[in-house]
């Protein structure tokens, strides 16, 4: 069940929900909380140099051995802003670092309609219990011809929390499969995609799904 605005304010003053830095009167709404677009911006790379020359890249994310670097970070300043072109896809931060200290509460996140009539998407996921870290948004200009400029401090997404059926113990809270979280404790300038477990990866990469399936059968 939706936590209501009453039970958020509630929340926040238990500090079972934390916000860095504290938010603001245009943040709260009926039944969920908004989130403000922060100062960091990564960028895919499409191309490098090597010895052979200007070359496009090729990702190949479960390819955990090469450790490239896909992405350009920008690290915005205050009065900077940030322009999108027509069908770029972005990793941006939110400006707020989530703490989740309640036990028997997570939160979905959403774009903000007002964001999205921009022609601008931002994936929706999930922020799990026992949470603390910044979020990452996947942003798209779905725009054919638009550059749309975005600013830090916009308020871009929202949180709904809802209530868990049954609590979790910290060690339940951060195991994801059979392995800790990836993501918890996010900074800003860390929020690039992590690899999963490298068992997986490698039965994955060579076909063995039946193996997979057998040894780790739930």
């Amino acid at each position: 069940m939706p936590l209501s605005k009453p039970e958020i304010i509630k929340s926040i003053q238990e500090e079972k929900i934390k916000f860095e830095p504290s938010l603001d009167k245009f943040q709260l709404q009926p039944h969920s909380i908004d989130l403000r677009l922060g100062w960091n911006f990564y960028i895919p790379k499409n191309w490098a140099i090597t010895e052979k020359g200007r070359v496009g890249v090729s990702i190949d994310y479960l390819d955990t051995q090469s450790q490239k670097d896909n992405f350009d970070l920008i690290k915005l300043k205050p009065g900077q802003y940030f322009e999108i072109l027509p069908k770029e896809f972005i990793i941006a931060s939110t400006m707020e670092k989530v703490v989740i200290e309640a036990d028997k509460l997570m939160a979905l996140l959403y774009p903000r309609s007002s964001f999205t009539r921009k022609g601008l998407f931002i994936a929706s996921g999930i922020v799990d219990v026992k949470y603390s870290g910044y979020l990452a948004l996947s942003v798209i200009n779905n725009t054919e011809t638009q550059i749309i400029r975005l600013y830090p401090g916009e308020r871009v997404c929202q949180l709904v929390f809802h209530f868990l059926s049954s609590a979790l113990s910290p060690e339940e809270a951060i195991k994801h499969g059979i392995s800790d979280s990836k993501y918890l404790k996010a900074a800003p300038y860390s929020l690039e995609a992590k690899s999963d477990n490298q068992e997986e990866i490698d039965l994955i990469r060579f076909g063995k799904i039946g193996e997979l399936k057998e040894k780790f059968k739930l």
